[in-house]
């Protein structure tokens, strides 16, 4: 029976599905692998579940030698905290769990844009500071979502799901901006570069994997490009916003406000972000729901089954 180590805390019925599968050793804890203990894995495991921020560079590959883990399971659709090519290059393949986490994750980008236009997080500490001194016809005054135009940047399955939400929820107009046309069950416009499409949409949400190509690609440049009433949510990977940038755009009120998820050097969120009443923070929600995290959980360890069985493995990344 393969040895697989699961390297964070996982609902239950996940965890209860790999021990009917492999020998299972259970870390149960809420906070990433330190090295020391990715090392370890590596060394004294066939496989492991792994998730955001268990930080698997090429240096941890390189120090590990020649592991005897075979499969790194990724709990998570995103897996820019894992060198794909170092791990490929020890003889690892990497999995992923994409599609589980598709409808969430849009839902969660538009609890964010609804929250940003129309000011509900200010309101709500409004109201629980015991200052709201009742209605009146001009008061935290928003952003109407309905009819408007809505960009993503990156149109791919979560980008998708956003984008028609949008368009049949809010009757929204689409624009986007990807590496290709798509074809869509929606009528969308496609710009060339993310600088002109910020520059036509009231609202711009941020879809794209993380990677060294995305990197800051939403920069002073594209938030320059911005209207001035228009609004900033990334549901993706914080790093793919330049958040000295966009904290600089929201003190000087260059945009309508924001909506964020994710943050650059997450957990760390600056005290500058936190201060801001322009600015709606969230604690990388995208997947938070129980039914999401089983599907997630259910999706890595069929990955590691169909490895471990020599089949061909679902939801392999990289080569």
């Amino acid at each position: 029976m393969s040895k697989v180590l699961i390297g964070r805390n996982l609902p239950e019925s996940v965890v209860d599905e790999a021990r009917a599968l492999f020998d299972v050793t259970y870390r149960d804890s809420p906070y990433p692998l330190s090295r020391e203990e990715m090392l370890e894995a590596l060394a004294g495991y066939d496989g492991v579940l792994v998730t955001l921020g268990d930080g698997f560079s090429a240096e941890v590959f390189e120090q590990a030698g020649a592991p005897r883990a075979k499969i790194l399971a990724n709990f998570g659709v995103g897996f820019n905290h894992i060198d794909v090519a170092a791990a490929e290059f020890a003889g690892i393949t990497v999995t992923n769990t994409p599609g589980a986490v598709t409808d969430a994750t849009a839902d969660i980008a538009m609890t964010l844009m609804l929250m940003t236009c129309r000011r509900a997080a200010e309101g709500e500490r409004l109201v629980r500071s015991g200052q709201w001194e009742g209605w009146h016809p001009v008061q935290m005054l928003g952003l109407h979502m309905t009819g408007k135009r809505v960009g993503i940047l990156g149109m791919g399955r979560i980008g998708q799901a956003i984008a028609r939400r949008c368009h049949f929820g809010f009757g929204m107009s689409v624009a986007y901006a990807s590496r290709s046309e798509k074809n869509l069950d929606f009528p969308a416009e496609r710009y060339g570069s993310p600088e002109a499409l910020a520059a036509e949409v009231d609202v711009l949400v941020v879809s794209v994997p993380a990677s060294p190509e995305t990197h800051h690609m939403v920069d002073a440049g594209v938030l320059a490009a911005m209207k001035p009433a228009a609004h900033l949510v990334n549901i993706a990977r914080g790093d793919i916003v330049d958040e000295a940038a966009l904290i600089a755009a929201l003190e000087a009120r260059q945009i309508g406000g924001a909506g964020l998820d994710v943050y650059e050097f997450e957990p760390k969120v600056p005290e500058a972000l936190r201060a801001l009443d322009n600015v709606v923070l969230l604690p990388h929600l995208g997947t938070s729901t129980l039914e999401v995290r089983e599907d997630m959980g259910r999706m890595a360890v069929e990955n590691l089954r169909a490895f471990f069985a020599g089949e061909k493995v679902p939801n392999r990344v990289g080569g």
